[in-house]
């Protein structure tokens, strides 16, 4: 096992970038940090370098204004970083159901190099790809050079993460902390939607959440429930938090009966700690995990996600503000469509009933409601209003599933804030929906 003869300098792995290669990075944690920290160095030397990442986790200067044209960025989530960089022009979104992001992309583009994190390997020659195989593993087999930063720091998953170090071209050796996410603090409205989809989860059910205060709020309201499971795209600190309590052991699950499928994990240090070398934590490819007919085959699923707007027929906006794109699709609609192909399944999609947006006239910020007759212009439909079930704001649960458009303008505007309601009749009538 000749570990020394494939351990570089990141500089060394940064000199066998050329223009025009592609290079593919891991999700979120499982990003190459000192190498993609680092990249912009090489910016003098180099041109048309894409850059393919999901949920970046790294605020590297390689996608500021001053580099475009050494290097591009295509990315599967936005992240606030890449959000942020979008208007520099070399950055561009990748529309995707995540369980196909890998798929698709790799039937568009071959990676030159696949960059990305990983443990430190163990006495027989395996590293684990630790916190993310949504895409990774597939593309380290089609990548021309696959390069890892070997971090001791990095938990040790199970599954389908296992590499032997024979499969790595090369490795760095680096020492920093695994990125983490702050735990959002739960506020009334995240409260009250919380408690809201909490009621409709029973004993047994199996479940998948996301990341934010409303998926938080719905977590802190089920430590009365028993024998939870989890098959979900992330994996989340509240997650481990209700197996430790013993809430969630997934004893009556359908499929991988006892085990939290994951595809990866991304949260607080207790969360890494409670993952590391837990055979009962088991990462997957995201191909498999978030697959509709996958996630359909597991009795009593239950989906929870959140948007950002939707329109009174139940169009889900849940990545973009008109047409600027703000996050991703993820794995939205997967799981959402998975979940309602189960038997006695069920998902929910939640969001508040106003925001507080400025008046481009006046400046001043004014609330509006999140419940709107038509979406914004150019907005993204992440969700199609064919597949959506429950939807959930502070003022109410509302069943959209074999509704009509008349029964949906009537129950969508039920959760509305109250002060939106009769606006939002007469504009239902004025565009002709009733």
């Amino acid at each position: 096992m000749d570990i020394a003869s494939k351990l570089i300098t990141v500089d060394q792995a940064l000199a066998k970038i050329n223009s025009g290669d592609s290079i593919f990075t891991g999700l979120g944690c499982a990003e190459a940090r000192e190498f993609f920290m680092h990249l912009h160095t090489i910016a003098d030397r180099v041109q048309n370098v894409t850059v393919t990442n999901c949920l970046s986790m790294c605020d590297a200067p390689y996608i500021n204004p001053e580099y475009k044209e050494s290097f591009n960025v295509d990315g599967w989530f936005y992240s606030p970083s890449l959000r942020k960089a979008h208007k520099n022009g070399n950055i561009a979104f990748i529309p995707n159901h995540l369980h196909l992001a890998g798929v698709k992309r790799l039937h568009h583009v071959k990676p030159t190099f696949y960059v990305g994190a990983c443990s430190m390997p163990d006495k027989h020659g395996f590293v684990s790809l630790s916190l993310s195989n949504t895409y990774e593993k597939r593309v380290i087999e089609e990548a021309g050079t696959v390069i890892l930063e070997i971090n001791p720091n990095m938990p040790v998953t199970y599954g389908d993460v296992e590499l032997h170090i024979d499969d790595i071209d090369f490795m760095i050796q680096v020492d920093y902390p695994v990125p983490t996410l702050p735990d959002v603090p739960v506020n009334e409205k995240d409260a009250a939607i919380g408690k809201l989809i909490a009621d409709h989860i029973n004993d047994g059910d199996c479940i998948q959440l996301g990341i934010g205060g409303i998926p938080n709020a719905v977590a802190s309201q089920l430590y009365h429930k028993k024998d939870l499971g989890i098959h979900t795209e992330m994996l989340t600190s509240e997650m481990a938090k209700l197996a430790k309590a013993g809430v969630i052991n997934g004893s009556r699950k359908t499929l991988h009966r006892g085990k939290m499928v994951a595809t990866f994990i991304m949260g607080n240090k207790e969360l890494y700690d409670f993952v590391d070398q837990n055979p009962s934590v088991m990462i997957l490819d995201g191909a498999y995990v978030n697959d509709p007919a996958v996630i359909g085959k597991i009795d009593n699923q239950v989906s929870i996600n959140t948007t950002l707007e939707v329109d009174l027929t139940g169009q889900c906006a849940s990545e973009s503000i008109g047409s600027i794109q703000f996050s991703g699709t993820g794995g939205q609609a997967d799981t959402a469509i998975g979940a309602q192909n189960a038997k006695n399944g069920r998902s929910f999609i939640a969001l508040y009933s106003t925001a507080m947006v400025k008046n481009p006239l006046t400046g001043e910020k004014e609330e509006v409601s999140k419940i709107v007759p038509q979406l914004k212009q150019g907005a993204i439909v992440s969700l199609s209003r064919n597949d959506v079930n429950f939807v959930v704001t502070e003022y109410g649960c509302v069943d959209l599933k074999g509704t009509n458009v008349r029964e949906r303008v009537q129950l969508l505007i039920s959760i509305a804030h109250p002060k939106f309601r009769e606006q939002l009749l007469a504009q239902a009538q004025e565009v002709g929906l009733i």
